[in-house]
């Protein structure tokens, strides 16, 4: 069983930034595409990006792109989720998943591990 943990989430002003992280338990995940998705209070999750196993692929619905990007380091069992630009809007439990599957999905349902998520909080 693949176990993730995330880190680096807390409060932020607006127009601020965070860097998340998420750790994996050994060294599969290196071989695996890594998603990171979102879920506010009383709204669905909600796929935020994805990185192939190699990291030089990644994607993001355009109302995220260029202000959030996925990068990853394998030799540390580590994906990044780099958030600038921070909106009120942003405010959610930011979670990181594995997908043992082809790149890509944005379905939370084809993610086989999670991680437990962190809190993510932008003040207006």
């Amino acid at each position: 069983q693949l176990h993730l943990v995330e880190s680096g989430g807390g409060l932020v002003q607006a127009g601020g930034a965070l860097r998340l992280a998420c750790t994996g338990s050994d060294y599969t995940f290196s071989s695996y595409t890594m998603g990171w998705f979102r879920q506010a209070p009383g709204k669905e999750r909600e796929f935020v990006a994805a990185i192939n196993w190699k990291g030089d692929r990644t994607v993001s619905p355009d109302a995220l792109k260029g202000r959030f990007t996925a990068s990853r380091d394998n030799a540390k069992n580590t994906v990044y989720l780099q958030m600038n630009s921070l909106k009120p809007e942003d405010t959610a439990v930011y979670y990181c998943a594995v997908d043992t599957g082809p790149f890509y999905s944005d379905y939370d349902f084809s993610y086989d591990y999670w991680g437990q998520g962190t809190q993510v909080t932008v003040s207006s």
